[in-house]
């Protein structure tokens, strides 16, 4: 708790003696410390999220997730196995439309009974679109990072093929892609954008996969042409 109030009075050193009043301006701090714990809750999430996550790859049940944070199966299928956002086939490029197609055959052929950021890396590297020539302008082969994530696909036991979401992370990755393409003044959503929002989660199987590989959106030039 210290160490936090420090980091409120660093933050806004300003509020405490605000037009040389003896009083600190405790609005002031007060806005601050909201502002840190805002921040602070969004890490919470992401980390409680992140072991979610990895808890269902392992075949934890919701029932045993729920039990271990405390709330009831219902409450925790509620939070972390949210749909998600339906893109039609029209928000993508006839690529993305076709590596979603892999990206489920995985998932499937896997008995996973959800969409991981190894599935969908996995898709976009299927065959060749705008992420694969991302990847090559970048220096870093499509093949090799086809395999890599391939290996860590892991064989579960779900028989509800229809059944698939999206864990958070792979959710985190499609927004960063939609809001990338809208940036880029497209209506449609790329594979390189959803390429370079896998990338730029920075955690999850095919973040790992992509660092190890050498691949670094922030090192970026020019998105190669073409979809």
């Amino acid at each position: 708790m210290d160490d936090l109030i420090a980091e409120v009075d660093r933050k806004c050193d300003t509020a405490h003696r605000p037009g040389g009043q003896e009083q600190p301006d405790r609005l002031a701090l007060l806005t601050v410390a909201a502002q840190l714990a805002g921040q602070l809750q969004e890490q919470a999430d992401d980390l409680v999220e992140d072991y979610v996550e990895h808890c269902r790859m392992h075949g934890n049940s919701w029932t045993d997730i729920g039990t271990a944070l405390g709330v009831t199966r219902q409450a925790v299928q509620q939070r972390f196995h949210a749909p998600h956002k339906r893109y039609s086939p029209e928000a993508m490029t006839d690529d993305l439309r076709r590596a979603m197609i892999h990206v489920k055959q995985a998932a499937v052929r896997h008995r996973n009974n959800y969409i991981g950021t190894e599935h969908l890396l996995w898709g976009l590297t299927a065959e060749d679109n705008s992420a694969t020539r991302l990847l090559r302008a970048a220096g870093v082969s499509p093949d090799t990072v086809h395999r890599s994530v391939g290996s860590r696909l892991g064989m579960g036991a779900s028989q509800e093929a229809e059944r698939i979401a999206w864990t958070p992370y792979s959710r985190k990755a499609i927004d960063i892609a939609e809001a990338r393409s809208r940036r880029n003044g497209s209506d449609h959503i790329r594979c390189d954008d959803l390429l370079i929002g896998l990338a730029e989660i920075g955690r999850g199987v095919a973040a790992d996969v992509l660092t190890e590989a050498g691949f670094d959106p922030a090192a970026l030039g020019p998105t190669p042409d073409g979809a």
